[in-house]
């Protein structure tokens, strides 16, 4: 049976993503909602981009896989999923006289701000390096916002490894150690941004491996001041699929002192309730157990 992994994240970070900005103004990426109130976001590409980098840095990830040989940068035809995680995971389009495409087997959305930008600004000069040559300073503004963010990734297990366009299909203990290895990177996320390195390791998680693909809990994330809203939350737990409700497959990952409404968070959720690290060592070893290999998690 095909499984797939879902999980719905919150962090709290600072400014993750600017657009194009106005003069010497850089704007924030935001978008308005109905409340009235505008939110900040960092793109989807933009966290694609950290998780890519972060599996260069930490596991040796093949990032020497594109080139601009047909006019646009893409990724080059006689790389395979075999040779790169990347590709493997996000996906690849190879255009030409017959252009090969494989859809994502690991889905990103964009990671939305829970609290309302309203305004906050950051005067920037370069003072230390003018005064140098005894000039006047450059002055920039930046759209400054810190906030609790949320986003969601699914992964299919079903299709990690596996390639009908070039007939490959890895072992699956190569497929469990790619999929391991991008929930590791999910649990130490940064993004490097304007001279900062932004900590978007998880405060709070939810999710799990469930037996069809659909990212569950995206959307369901509001916060009442710093109280998660958890009617939402339970009430998609309780969707069935196939006579079986989606709760018998939902953990929760918390980092203590997030929420100011933790015990009700604790009394609702109950057992399923452990901290984030105990949560990714959890859906690892459902995966592991999916792929029917063995993993030193399992083992400990």
């Amino acid at each position: 049976m095909s499984k797939t992994i879902t999980i719905t994240v919150v962090t709290e970070a600072g400014s993750l993503n600017y657009g194009e900005g106005v003069g010497n103004i850089s704007e924030l990426k935001k978008f308005n909602r109905a409340d009235g109130n505008t939110y900040s976001l960092a793109s989807r590409q933009s966290i694609r981009y950290d998780i890519v980098r972060l599996g260069n840095e930490l596991f040796g990830w093949n990032l020497d896989t594109v080139s601009k040989s047909k006019g646009t940068v893409q990724f080059k035809d006689d790389v395979t999923i075999e040779d790169s995680v990347e590709m493997d995971l996000f996906g690849y389009l190879k255009t030409g006289k017959k252009s090969l495409k494989r859809p994502a087997v690991a889905r990103l959305s964009h990671a939305l701000s829970l609290e309302p930008y309203t305004g906050d600004m950051e005067l920037l000069t370069n003072m230390g390096l003018a005064e140098r040559e005894g000039e006047h300073p450059n002055l920039a503004n930046i759209e400054n916002h810190i906030s609790y963010y949320t986003y969601t990734i699914t992964i299919d297990l079903s299709k990690v490894g596996i390639d009908a366009n070039n007939d490959i299909t890895l072992s699956n203990e190569e497929r469990f150690k790619r999929v391991a290895q991008l929930l590791d990177v999910l649990k130490l996320l940064s993004r490097n941004i304007r001279g900062r390195q932004e900590n978007l390791t998880p405060l709070f998680v939810i999710g799990g491996v469930y037996p069809l693909a659909n990212p569950f809990f995206q959307g369901r994330i509001h916060l009442d001041g710093r109280a998660l809203d958890l009617t939402p939350l339970l009430q998609t737990d309780e969707l069935t699929f196939g006579g079986q409700a989606m709760k018998e497959f939902t953990q929760v990952g918390l980092t203590e002192g997030t929420f100011s409404n933790e015990a009700a968070i604790l009394d609702h959720f109950g057992e399923k309730v452990q901290t984030v690290e105990q949560f990714f060592q959890a859906v690892v070893n459902e995966v592991a157990r999916y792929y029917e290999v063995s993993n030193e998690v399992t083992k400990a």
